[in-house]
């Protein structure tokens, strides 16, 4: 059994591999400070409430955003798991080649979804994550990731609305049943989903423009990915495991290669 952990800026997700079938997902909160005996005693709880004991483990994969966990993460693990995690980071096999202007810049996370899309569906695929922030990342035909645009995540443009006017409310992000809004909270999801709609839209079809990919998939995954998913034609699939299939992915070729040397 795989275990993959994908540490987000919001969000820990867990997922349990046996083989290529994704049994179950698990989540924590990132931002709560753990020692890496929380850390490795609530994801052997998260084992076991899933029918899995730790020594079924066969090993572990992490991608991470968020540096500050890591040390912690990678302890708990090592200590209550058995098994040195490997990490997506500089010098792993992806499968994928990234050849922007600083490729160390890319997140762990965006590599791991661009493999995860290209080894799933091909190229030339936009990848779109909606996370905390939204990612639009563009890998060829030959798997080189050649760009990625970065925008605000729907949480963050929220949390801007109601924590920096005095008079908007907090609310939940979800469709209105109109555009056409008459009150503050089906005003505030208006603009929250029908903007992040209207950009979604207008960033697929400028890098179709400016790439000549005409014929690009369109990729989508993340937390409310799937509200705007719904809501436009130019997304060709939305899979919400994506990330956790990409890290499957890196591991597997990581293993090939440790076998053949």
């Amino acid at each position: 059994m795989l275990l993959t952990i994908d540490v987000g800026n919001t969000n820990i997700t867990l997922g349990f591999f046996d083989g290529d079938k994704l049994l179950n997902t698990c989540r924590m909160m990132s931002k709560i400070e753990r020692t890496s005996d929380e850390y490795g005693i609530t994801i052997s709880q998260l084992l076991n409430v899933n029918g899995i004991e730790v020594d079924d483990v066969e090993g572990v994969v992490i991608a991470s955003v968020v540096p500050k966990v890591m040390h912690s993460l990678t302890s708990g693990v090592v200590k209550y798991l058995h098994h040195k995690p490997l990490i997506v980071g500089p010098g792993i096999k992806t499968g994928i080649k990234i050849v922007t202007e600083n490729p160390r810049e890319i997140g762990a996370d965006r590599i791991v979804d661009a493999v995860g899309a290209y080894m799933k569906y091909g190229g030339p695929v936009l990848v779109l994550d909606f996370g905390t922030a939204t990612t639009y990342d563009l890998v060829d035909g030959d798997g080189k990731f050649v760009a990625g645009i970065t925008a605000p995540g729907i949480r963050i443009s929220a949390k801007a609305l109601w924590e920096d006017t005095a008079k908007l409310p907090e609310i939940e992000i979800r469709k209105p049943a109109s555009i056409l809004a008459q009150e503050t909270i089906s005003s505030m999801q208006a603009g929250l989903v029908y903007g992040q709609i209207g950009q979604t839209e207008y960033i697929i079809n400028k890098v179709r423009e400016e790439s000549g990919y005409k014929d690009m998939k369109v990729i989508a995954t993340g937390g409310l990915g799937s509200i705007i998913c719904d809501e436009t034609n130019l997304i060709d699939v939305y899979d919400r495991n994506l990330t956790l299939d990409g890290l499957r992915l890196i591991y597997e070729k990581n293993q090939d290669r440790k076998h053949r040397s």
